[in-house]
Order: structure tokens, then C-alpha cells, then sequence
């Protein structure tokens, strides 16, 4: 088989649309990925690539897919993940699983997050499926990013890819990304000794506790913004969300139990460890009592903050292409996991962030053809 056996870009998008693939917290909405991995591993063996397959421990509906084009010590990773969040189906005009063209625009759940990037990194891809490539050429594709980030820390575990340089497809507008912030979400589980509330020598409130703590979580976040900026960032400082809490079951007893959720998005520079111990000792510090105890758990695996050098060789390299100087964005991608692979590393996408896990998602069609003409500029210079 050749390249001209291969289903066009549009019916590509329109089949991996069609392949659900939500990633969800919650297990009731929770699904594979297999389906797209299928298909783009089909795609991609009928144009030459090797391809390889590789489960997620422990979840055998879901897997990355590592496709190889060409041989060399270095090489160049197209990178994106083939989850999906979930959808409000009653929000939609159509039907997110299928797509639909429309105002110049592709429709459909995951269209710019981010699906749309393998079709058209596929489409890079056939101008060189004759030649004779110095470096390899790799297209990647991840599990679950929009959840636990599984796909890419089973990468790092099993230290594959091997590859000097990485472009991961997110939506940034045609703009190359060379920072983002981190992330950490923690529940903060508060437990005391319920009572009647007539006296309060009858128990211990865990949510007279949870106040306090979370006064000095905010002192503490205060702290940090005093302590790190950093004016490449829209938002120069490291934030801290209070999300969500729980906690009591009646105004006439004294609150047993209560739970605080939050979120914080560290800058580059900010090393985890010492944040999350920074954060322990000072509610150690702040929840007292005999009847009172606490426990701090993290939701989710850490993301670290990533920064590419504006003087890489990569980020230079892009910019030309592109046209724009490299930026930041505030939202989490798998760019840290790839680096602790060894490889110089950007994110570069053709949708637009404010589509993503939107209802009525779209990929405007002017956005196909420059990141075609992109990612094949990309291939000459690092492959070629």
C-alpha cells in the first residue's frame, strides 16, 4: 500500500471524531483509547512508519502509540494526546461525535483538542515517506493527558521516545509555546469529634480548624507570589485556587469532618517537593488540638512547570517558521514529560485554546494548510 491508499485528512479527522475516547475522573464516564490508537496505527504502518504499540499498565483498553519513520540517534517527535474531556451533549447544535463542516469550520468533540493535530501531521508526514531521512521522524500518541497524564509518565518510566526534539500539537493558535506553569491539586481532609453544638466541650470542630488552615494557606500563597514572578506569564505569579469544600451534616452538631480541594499552578523555578513540604509544615503549624488531626492527599500526579531556553535551537527554529515570537500559556501539557526524555521541546498547535472543552468545538479550516506547511518546514530541518 502508499500514501494514495490512505483516507483523506478530512475523512482521517471525521473517523477519529467518530472514535470515542473520554477521559474522566469520574468512572461512569471514563473510556478507552484504543479505537484511535487502531486507527492512526493503521494509518501509519500503510505509510511506512513502524509502529508500536504500548498499554498502560493496568488499563488494557488504553495505550500510547510510538510510529517511527526512518533511523539516526536523534529525530523529531509530533506529539498529542488522543483523550478527550467529557461533553454536554445537550449543549451541542450537533452530534460531537460526528463531524460536521460548517462556516469554514470542522465540528466535533476533540476537533482542536486535539485530534485535528494527527491528521494533519500525517499530511506533513507523506512528503517525506520517499526520501531518505539523516533522523528519524516519530509521531506520538498519548493516553489519558486530560486526567492523570498516564500515557506520558508511562513514557518517561519506560524512557521512550528517543529523540532530540518535540512539538506537541495543542491548540496555541499557530503560536509556538515555549512555557507554561505547573500543576498541583490537593484535598485537605480535616477530622475532629462531632457533638452537640450546645457545648462546645462536647466535641471539636474540624470546620473552626479549616478555617484557620485555610488562612494560612493563603498567607502562604501570598508569600509565593512575593517570592516568584515571572513577566514571560500573562498571570506573572504562582496562584492557588480554593475550589471546593465539604464538610458537617447539620447546624446543631459540631462539624466531625470537612474537606477542602484546591489547585495550585507553580511557575517554572518552583520545585515541587519543597513547595508541597513548605505546605505541610505550615498546616502542621496551624491545626491544633488533641481532637483534631488532618491529612494532605494529593488528587492527582504532579505536572511540573516547563520552560524551553528562548535560545534553543528549536524554539529559534519555530519562530522562523511561524512567524511569532515563542510565549507562554497557563494550561498544563505533557512538555515537562518529554523533556525528562532529553529532548528540546514546544508546544505548537493549530486550534485555539478557547475551543478546548467547549460545546460546539471547532478547527477552522484556514488553520489546516500553514500547519501543514509547518510541521513539513519542521521535518526538512530536523530530519532531513
Amino acid at each position: 500500500m502508499n500514501a494514495r491508499t490512505l483516507p483523506s485528512l478530512q475523512q482521517q479527522l471525521q473517523q477519529l471524531i467518530a472514535s470515542p475516547s473520554v477521559s474522566a475522573t469520574n468512572p461512569k464516564l471514563d473510556m478507552g483509547n484504543r479505537g484511535v490508537i487502531d486507527l492512526l496505527a493503521a494509518w501509519l504502518d500503510t505509510l511506512g512508519f513502524e509502529v508500536q504499540i504500548m498499554p498502560i499498565e493496568g488499563q488494557p483498553h488504553k495505550a500510547n502509540l510510538i510510529a517511527t519513520l526512518g533511523r539516526g540517534d536523534g529525530g523529531l517527535v509530533f506529539a498529542g494526546h488522543t483523550d478527550t474531556v467529557p461533553y454536554d451533549d445537550n449543549r451541542w447544535q450537533s452530534d460531537p461525535f460526528k463531524l460536521s463542516e460548517r462556516d469554514n469550520r470542522f465540528y466535533g468533540l476533540g476537533s482542536t483538542d486535539m485530534k485535528g493535530f494527527f491528521p494533519i501531521a500525517i499530511e506533513a508526514a507523506k512528503a517525506f515517506v520517499d526520501k531518505s531521512l539523516r533522523q528519524p521522524l516519530i509521531i506520538l500518541a498519548t493516553a489519558d493527558e486530560e486526567t492523570s497524564m498516564a500515557g506520558a509518565r508511562a513514557l518517561v518510566k519506560a524512557g521512550i521516545p528517543k529523540a532530540r526534539y518535540a512539538v506537541i500539537g495543542e491548540p496555541t493558535g499557530l503560536k509556538p509555546i515555549r512555557m507554561h506553569k505547573g500543576m498541583m491539586m490537593h484535598a485537605l481532609r480535616i477530622t475532629g469529634q462531632a457533638g452537640h453544638s450546645s457545648n462546645p466541650a462536647y466535641g471539636a470542630s474540624a470546620l473552626e480548624a479549616m478555617h484557620g488552615a485555610m488562612g494560612e494557606i493563603l498567607k502562604l500563597r501570598s508569600e509565593w507570589q512575593e517570592r516568584y514572578q515571572n513577566p514571560g506569564f500573562a498571570v506573572q505569579v504562582p496562584t492557588l485556587n480554593l475550589g471546593c469544600i465539604h464538610g458537617g451534616d447539620n447546624p446543631n452538631r459540631i462539624c466531625g469532618h470537612t474537606e477542602l480541594q484546591f489547585d495550585l499552578r507553580p511557575l517554572p523555578g518552583m520545585p515541587m517537593q519543597e513547595l508541597r513540604g513548605e505546605l505541610h509544615q505550615r498546616l502542621k503549624n496551624s491545626i491544633h488540638g488533641e481532637k483534631i488531626s488532618f491529612e494532605l492527599e494529593p488528587l492527582i500526579g504532579d505536572v511540573e512547570a516547563y520552560e524551553e531556553p528562548a535560545q534553543s535551537e528549536l524554539v529559534k527554529v519555530a519562530e522562523k517558521l511561524t512567524g511569532h515570537s515563542a510565549e507562554s500559556v497557563a494550561f498544563a501539557t505533557e512538555a515537562p514529560f518529554l523533556q525528562k526524555l532529553g529532548m528540546q521541546t514546544i508546544v505548537l498547535g493549530p486550534g485555539d485554546i478557547d475551543q478546548a472543552h467547549q460545546p460546539d468545538e471547532f478547527l477552522g479550516l484556514e488553520r489546516i494548510d500553514p500547519m501543514v506547511e509547518i510541521l513539513r518546514g519542521l521535518i526538512g530541518r530536523f530530519c532531513l
